[in-house]
C-alpha cells in the first residue's frame, strides 16, 4: 500500500479532530512506504530560514550528506527561502504558503496565541549553549551583575532574548536594570563592533562568527544558558491531507542531522563547495567548530521526539516569562495545546517511526 492509495474516510463526514486522529492511524498502518512515481507524489513547501546555504535544509536540498531526502520523504519538495527567523514563517503558514518548518518555542507560542493553524509534529531541546553573550573587552563586563546600567543588544521575542532574561534572573538582576536594545543579528554585531552597545546576546552561528571577527575586542561571557525548545511543525491543512509526509519529514531531517553531526569537516567542505561560504573562511571555521561541539540550533535534532510533556513544560516557562516581560500580550496555555488528546495518535505514530 502506498500513501497515494491509503483509504482515508470521507473528509466531508469527519470533523477536524476525527480527521487528525484517523490520518495518524493510517500512517501507522502504512508502515510509511513510499510511492514510486513522481507524478503521484504530493507537494510540500518547506520554509528556509536564513541564507539557505548551510544547515540541515541546505544539506537535504543538495543531498550533500549522500542521503536522498526527497526520496525518503516521498514528496515533491518546494523550498521557500526568504525568512530571517521562524517567527515570520508563521504568517506564511497562516496564508498557506508554507507547509512545514523548523520553529523555536517563541514562534510556536505566538502561533498558539493568535490561532495560526499548526500541528506540532516533533520537538527537541536546543543545545544548552547555543546562545552566547559577548561584551566589549573595554567595557569591564564579565558577568551578569556587570550588565546593570549598560546597553545590551538582543532580538526581542527570540531564543537570545529568553537566554538574556534567564542569565539576568540567575544573578538577581532585573531586566529593567539594564538598557535593553532590540536589534537583528546583523544590527547587533555592527552595534557591538562600533561601541554603540556594551554587550550582545545572540544565537549560533552569528555569535561565534562575531566573536571570531572581533577577536580581542570582545570577551565571551560565561554560563549563558539556553532553555529553549524547538519544533518541527506542519500547516494543519497540509497535515490533514498528507499526515504520512509530515511524519516522514521529521524522520528524514533527523537522519540528515545525524550525518552532519558525524562528519563536521566533510559537511562544511560540502557547504562551501555549494556556495555557502569560502573554504577556510571565518564562517567555515566557525561552522566546523559549532558542528563539532554540537552547538547549532539543530545539532540536537538527533534527539527528536514527539511534542510531549517535556516540551510543553519547557515552553510554558518561556511563554510565562515573555508574558511577564510584556513580550506576549496574554498568557498562553502551551500545555493545553501541545498535550491536546487530538495529537495522541500523531505522537504514537512519530514515536514508532523514529524507532523503526
Amino acid at each position: 500500500m502506498t500513501p497515494s492509495n491509503l483509504e482515508f474516510p470521507d473528509m466531508h463526514k469527519l470533523d477536524r479532530r476525527q480527521f487528525l486522529l484517523t490520518g495518524a492511524s493510517a500512517v501507522a498502518a502504512s508502515t510509511l512506504p513510499l510511492p514510486l512515481l513522481a507524478a503521484d507524489l504530493p507537494e510540500v513547501t518547506i520554509a528556509i530560514i536564513g541564507d539557505g546555504r548551510s544547515g540541515p535544509w541546505a544539506a537535504a536540498q543538495a543531498n550533500i550528506t549522500g542521503y536522498d531526502f526527497a526520496k525518503a520523504v516521498g514528496a515533491n519538495i518546494r523550498w521557500q527561502p526568504g525568512f530571517t527567523a521562524s517567527l515570520p514563517v508563521m504568517e506564511a503558514i497562516r496564508s498557506g504558503d508554507v507547509d512545514f518548518t523548523f520553529a523555536t518555542s517563541t514562534a510556536l507560542v505566538n502561533a498558539i496565541d493568535v490561532g495560526i493553524p499548526i500541528i506540532p509534529v516533533a520537538a527537541f531541546p536546543l543545545p544548552v549553549n547555543t546562545v552566547d553573550g559577548l561584551a566589549r573587552a573595554d567595557s569591564g563586563i564579565r558577568n551578569a551583575t556587570d550588565l546593570r546600567g549598560r546597553r545590551v543588544g538582543y532580538q526581542r521575542g527570540t531564543t537570545g532574548h529568553f537566554s538574556l532574561l534567564k542569565y539576568l534572573e540567575q544573578a538577581g538582576v532585573g531586566f529593567d536594570e539594564i538598557e535593553g536594545v532590540s536589534l537583528s543579528g546583523s544590527e547587533g554585531f555592527t552595534a557591538l563592533s562600533q561601541g554603540e552597545i556594551d554587550a550582545w546576546f545572540h544565537w549560533q552561528p552569528a555569535a561565534t562568527i562575531g566573536l571570531a571577527r572581533l577577536g580581542d575586542a570582545v570577551v565571551k561571557l560565561e554560563n549563558v544558558p539556553t532553555y529553549d525548545y524547538a519544533f518541527y511543525i506542519a500547516r494543519e491543512g497540509f497535515y490533514e491531507k498528507h499526515p504520512e509526509v509530515a511524519v516522514r519529514l521529521a524522520v528524514a531531517v533527523r537522519e540528515v542531522q545525524r550525518r552532519i553531526n558525524a562528519d563536521p569537516a566533510g559537511t562544511v567542505a560540502l557547504w562551501a563547495a555549494n556556495g555557502g561560504f569560502e573554504a577556510g573562511s571565518i564562517e567555515a571555521r566557525a561552522f566546523e567548530q559549532l558542528l563539532a561541539e554540537k552547538r547549532t540550533s539543530e545539532s540536537t535534532a538527533v534527539d527528536l521526539h514527539p511534542a510531549d510533556e517535556r516540551a510543553a513544560r519547557a515552553t510554558q516557562v518561556l511563554a510565562d516569562s515573555f508574558h511577564e516581560h510584556g513580550v506576549l500580550p496574554r498568557k498562553v496555555d502551551v500545555a493545553a495545546f501541545l498535550l491536546d488528546p487530538r495529537f495522541d495518535d500523531l505522537r504514537n505514530t512519530l514515536a514508532s517511526a523514529l524507532e523503526a
